[in-house]
């Protein structure tokens, strides 16, 4: 039987590979909106729509990159989590 504490530990668990995997896209998308915004300020260009190719090449580049170890590291957790089943039922 599955306790409380086994339910805690699997959620952190989810929750740390969630971060964890999300992390690099997003930060991509953070580092490249500030650049582009502080661009806009200086050269007073404000055209909304400037930050949106800048994003997508990065995140895809980023994904291109980083996307075998994003899937790796999915796959170990939902690995070891098909591994402990029997612990669970």
């Amino acid at each position: 039987m599955i306790t409380d504490g086994q339910i805690l530990d699997i959620s952190r668990e989810a929750y740390y590979t969630i971060i964890m995997t999300a992390l690099p896209p997003l930060l991509v998308s953070l580092i490249i909106g500030l650049t582009v915004s502080i661009f806009q300020t200086v050269t007073s260009i404000q055209e909304q729509t400037l930050t949106f190719v800048p994003k997508i090449i990065g995140v895809f580049l980023c994904l291109m990159l980083l996307g075998s170890w994003m899937l790796g590291n999915m796959s170990d957790f939902m690995t070891n989590l098909w591994q402990d089943f029997s612990l669970y039922v």
